[in-house]
């Protein structure tokens, strides 16, 4: 068999086994749906190009993910990013309404607290908590030391406590910068 089909046939597996997967982390990171499955759509035609040349020297999978943040770093830089994020998107609302399908007896949307953070502390909340990455997957993903997402993840969950411990209402603001 040629390496050609090979590829194909590697392709084939990955798009099939990772596709959900890298659009909800870009749903995650950019918050528009349409945005989203225009990065989604990037990464894997990186990962096509790119897929003879993996070396396996990671896991395939922080492999994609890697890529795939790439992507959704490139999407951000896009016009089509500057936006900002809302609630309003349909990446975001899309988020909110899978939340509260799978838990409608919660009051508080904690998404609108988690959008508030600044976009780094966001990133990080997003994957462990609601992709359940590992820190360490964390830490590939984003190109972070394990040490620096141990600490956006400890001071993210304490500006969401204090929001809501202070009962303060969402606002959709950017949160701040890196």
């Amino acid at each position: 068999m040629s390496t050609v089909a090979t590829d194909q046939q590697q392709f084939a597996q990955i798009l099939g086994e990772y596709q959900d997967r890298v659009f909800r982390l870009c749903c995650a990171m950019l918050g528009d749906r349409a945005l989203a499955e225009e990065a989604a759509q990037e990464a894997f035609v990186r990962i096509w190009k790119a897929l003879p040349g993996f070396r396996g020297e990671s896991t395939l999978s922080t492999w994609i993910y890697s890529i795939a943040r790439n992507a959704c770093l490139t999407a951000r830089k896009s016009k089509a990013f500057e936006r900002g994020l809302s609630l309003e998107l349909p990446g975001v609302r899309f988020a909110a309404e899978r939340a509260r399908a799978e838990a409608p007896d919660r009051s508080i949307d904690i998404l609108r607290y988690v959008a508030e953070l600044p976009p780094h502390y966001r990133e990080v909340i997003l994957l462990f908590h609601m992709q359940e990455k590992s820190y360490e997957e964390v830490s590939a993903m984003l190109d972070l030391p394990l040490g620096t997402v141990k600490t956006y993840l400890h001071r993210a969950r304490k500006q969401l406590a204090e929001a809501l411990a202070a009962g303060k209402q969402p606002r959709m603001t950017d949160g701040g910068s890196r």
